[in-house]
């Protein structure tokens, strides 16, 4: 019999909200130091899963206890005397979200980096996992199963295949000819057979790029939870997590499929087609590569791109979709402070930490990393008269890295190059190693422009022109802050107003010009205001009221959209349909 880690995991008491877990691996050396992980793929931030280890006890063959020693945060020590161990210990789960683990009386959800102890000279064995549930308590996951276990083939397979545990009925559907299963926690979807053809649809679309689908079998784990959007990609799964309310309206609905879609790219661009700084995986610490805006932020430029090749969304509601992307990039002070390398590189302590200051001096490499995979894919079809674009780049990185090699780091700079038949080394010092404006006119290729407008609203998202008006628009006056909750300043802009005039975050809004004024009120009582007047704000700062004058200034115009040429030639409605697959004429 081949040598193995088993793992029992047990939820009798799924009230505690504690996973009781027993590893059992096979004689070996004289000491075993069993490791936990530091942060999961997927997730670029040590995240210290072990906190949440506790009660960990040692067992020899015969069931005779044996000594175990914690030596650091993630390591455990066994004095074994090459005997096989089996650990026992728990871990408490009552974190939802698709990084971490839950349980509670409705299900249990564990990510294995949160979960299973292994040793380094074990990783490669297979890992088998029993599971130990309540009454009417399925398991779910994409691992083959024996028998009552469930296998992978090594410590990563078992790390990238989360468990979903609950009462649940799964929804099936096939596409490209492989069974795709949808577990839902939360709710009642409000329409399980729309949400399954949809899916297939989009994945589908994905098969057909790539030639079909790497795997013999997915499933996609669904948590409908009050708040909260995320969704984190594993190999053969994924698990997403998403507001019910949002599945009500058309927005949310859309909002949903292309959640699905990013993730479901990432079977092939980061699960298999990765950059070689992440192989092997190190769980112990930071694995550090510039590429992350290639594997991210082009899966984002994708997410779109594949529901409207599904025939699930309109040609100008994607370019809708595209504009309010550049509109949130240019009302990101921090791309004038970040390269995208940079926020690729340093994910683990930008990205994933946010704070007040973070809109300053940060760019996420996801929002730019879209913009700049939108504008390679321009750069590539102009260069070849649309005979290559993004889609070939990406086929023929998987052709290439497809077997888990990794891609070098300055391996897409090249493949793109070669594809473009030329040095593409300007464009790439530009959009990814500097922090100057992107260059918009590869646009006009395919017959559309970049253009700015002051929002309408602090709801307004860009992506549409402004309303027609009569007369002449007055300029509105501008502070410069954002705000959360009913009072309170989350972000006061670099450069902005409020800057100048000495306003800080956590001030807590009391009166504007002498009345009372909150959140909202703030930014649509100073847009009211024109550019150089000056308004008395007033605030408790750290309990003390203050008032501070402040000067506003003009609301600067960072909403864009994309808008058609006024001449288009035939050469750019030919490109626009090649591009996007929809007429010139087609309104969408």
């Amino acid at each position: 019999m081949t040598e193995a880690v088993h793992y029992r995991v047990s939820m009798l008491r799924p009230h505690s909200h504690l996973f009781e877990v027993e590893a059992t691996f096979p004689a070996g050396p004289d000491a075993l130091e069993a490791v936990l992980p530091v942060w999961t793929p997927g997730s670029y931030l040590v995240r210290e899963f072990s906190r949440h280890v506790q009660d960990v006890s040692a067992l020899g063959p015969g069931g005779e206890p044996l000594q175990v020693r914690r030596q650091d945060k993630r390591t455990w020590r066994v004095q074994a005397q090459g005997r096989a161990v089996t650990l026992r210990y728990r871990v408490y789960a009552n974190e939802l979200t698709v990084r971490t683990s839950h349980l509670d009386g409705s299900h249990g959800y564990f990510n294995g980096a949160t979960l299973f102890l292994y040793t380094e000279a074990t990783r490669g064995l297979e890992h088998h996992v029993t599971v130990e549930a309540p009454s009417g308590w399925t398991p779910f996951t994409a691992l083959e199963r024996r028998g009552e276990a469930f296998v992978a083939k090594d410590y990563d397979e078992l790390v990238d295949s989360p468990f979903e545990v609950g009462p649940h009925t799964p929804h099936t559907f096939t596409a490209a000819g492989v069974p795709h299963e949808v577990v839902v926690w939360g709710d009642v979807v409000p329409d399980a057979g729309r949400l399954c053809s949809d899916l297939q649809r989009i994945c589908e679309a994905q098969a057909r790029m790539f030639g079909g689908l790497p795997l013999k079998r997915y499933v996609f784990l669904v948590y409908l939870t009050d708040k909260g959007r995320g969704g984190l990609e594993h190999k053969a799964s994924t698990a997403l997590l998403f507001p019910r309310a949002g599945l009500q309206s058309p927005r949310g609905w859309e909002d949903f499929l292309t959640l699905a879609a990013h993730e479901y790219f990432h079977l092939w661009n980061i699960k298999r087609v990765k950059p070689r700084a992440l192989v092997p995986f190190d769980y112990s610490q930071e694995n550090y590569t510039s590429l992350l805006w290639a594997f991210e932020g082009a899966t984002s430029y994708y997410d779109n791109r594949f529901v409207l090749h599904a025939g699930l969304m309109s040609a100008s509601r994607y370019l809708v979709r595209l504009g309010e992307t550049l509109s949130t990039l240019h009302a990101t002070p921090g791309r004038k402070t970040q390269t995208l390398a940079e926020a690729s590189l340093v994910s683990w302590v930008k990205h994933y930490r946010p704070d007040e200051h973070s809109p300053n001096s940060a760019i996420s490499y996801y929002l730019k990393g879209e913009v700049v995979a939108a504008l390679l894919d321009l750069e590539l079809r102009r260069a070849t008269s649309d005979a290559r674009g993004l889609d070939d780049l990406m086929r023929l990185l998987w052709q290439r890295y497809g077997d888990e090699s990794g891609v070098p780091e300055d391996g897409v700079e090249a493949a793109a190059s070669e594809l473009a038949g030329k040095d593409l080394s300007a464009f790439f010092d530009r959009a990814v190693r500097s922090t100057e404006e992107l260059d918009y006119s590869v646009f006009s290729h395919v017959g559309l422009e970049v253009r700015f407008r002051p929002r309408e609203s602090s709801s307004d998202k860009g992506g549409s022109p402004p309303p027609r008006v009569k007369g002449e628009v007055k300029p509105k006056g501008w502070l410069g802050v954002t705000t959360k909750g009913s009072s309170t300043l989350a972000t006061v802009l670099d450069g902005s107003p409020a800057q100048e005039a000495g306003l800080y975050v956590d001030d807590e809004l009391v009166a504007l010009d002498g009345w009372k004024v909150d959140a909202a009120g703030l930014l649509s009582r100073t847009e009211d205001k024109s550019p150089g007047d000056t308004v008395r704000l007033t605030v408790f700062r750290r309990d003390k009221l203050i008032e501070v004058p402040v000067t506003l200034g003009q609301k600067p115009a960072d909403a864009a959209w994309l808008a058609r040429v006024d001449k288009p030639t035939d050469a750019q409605k030919a490109a626009y349909q090649a591009w996007l697959g929809t007429l010139w004429e087609d309104p969408g």
